[in-house]
């Protein structure tokens, strides 16, 4: 940073100013509490010698606090992956079951909203098709901060839910599913070739809150991609020139994510290695009648505060699934 033309290219600048914060801030956490740690031992060695009932608690409250923080630092260590830093687009849809599974998709679109605030990740939709009667029947959120696509990586998959449906009037429990696809945002100057005979682009009026003509005019792009049957909408930008850069930005995101599967796989395979963790597999359950539960079925770690974790507290099961892998 201390060279003389360092801002000359302001996307490299951006970056390398970006990582240097996600490093001051990963050391100065380390330092700090290697710090505390070594003042806690000293306190220690003073309570041996003169015993005191309130110093005592107080390293109790302190050391708790220090037990939660070096926690979270441990799992700062397994977002080792190449693209864990990375920002990322994540996306739901609902399964079969009509209105039902609009309504759950709704509800984790709020669950995922929640997590982000809490974490402190910015969000952003980029597109978004409301239900018929309610809830959502697809959207796509661009989440921003340290190490998105390394957290959220492990929300891929089948979410179901079972509850009493609000939408039966017999009040009879239902059982709905909604899939949560989670792709990093990549380097735009990595080479990923799309040629124009493979990708169809179709312009239309965004849905959703009016102003600005954006109900009234064709701004909202949906581009498919005809050799992978991926299609990315985006309709968040004022104007069709800047949906239809975003909609490519997303679109060489999941084709380059794609080709890495695909690598993944073939390499799995020669190992002989079947994780079962595939896109389409349940990857975890939320009931809230007879009783409440939420269970990921494959780090088995459950919480019995539904309405808690529907509300952002997926941070845990995140952790389990990295501690498992």
């Amino acid at each position: 940073m201390n060279k003389p033309n360092f801002w000359d290219d302001i996307d490299k600048a951006n970056k390398v100013n970006q990582t240097l914060s996600n490093l001051k801030k990963e050391t100065t956490e380390y330092i700090r509490v290697e710090k505390e740690l070594l003042s806690s031992d000293e306190v220690l060695e003073l309570l041996k010698i003169e015993p005191s009932f309130e110093i005592q608690e107080e390293l109790e409250k302190s050391l708790l606090v220090l037990t939660k923080t070096i926690d979270d630092l441990e799992i700062n260590t397994l977002l080792n992956g190449e693209y864990d830093n990375n920002n990322c687009y994540l996306e739901i849809h609902p399964g079969a079951g009509g209105t039902e599974s609009c309504d759950w998709a709704n509800m984790l679109l709020r669950m995922y909203q929640r997590f982000c605030d809490k974490i402190g990740f910015k969000y952003e939709i980029m597109e978004q098709q409301a239900g018929d009667e309610a809830g959502i029947k697809s959207v796509t959120l661009n989440i921003k901060g340290p190490y998105a696509y390394g957290y959220l990586k492990c929300e891929k998959g089948v979410h179901r839910l079972v509850r009493i449906s609000p939408f039966d009037a017999n009040k009879r429990r239902h059982t709905s599913f909604a899939s949560v696809s989670v792709v990093p945002e990549i380097d735009q100057n990595i080479n990923i070739e799309i040629k124009e005979e493979d990708i169809r682009i179709d312009t239309y009026c965004a849905s959703g809150h009016g102003g600005q003509g954006v109900n009234t005019t064709p701004s909202a792009v949906r581009i498919t991609h005809f050799p992978s049957k991926i299609v990315v909408t985006c309709q968040n930008e004022r104007s069709q020139l800047q949906n239809k850069e975003q909609a490519m930005k997303v679109l060489k995101s999941k084709l380059f994510n794609l080709e890495q599967e695909k690598k993944q796989k073939e390499l799995d395979a020669i190992r002989g290695i079947n994780t079962g963790i595939d896109f389409g597999s349940q990857i975890r359950s939320y009931v809230l009648e007879p009783y409440t539960l939420v269970k990921d079925t494959r780090s088995s770690y459950e919480m019995n505060d539904a309405s808690k974790v529907l509300d952002g507290e997926v941070m845990p099961f995140i952790k389990s699934i990295l501690k498992m892998k």
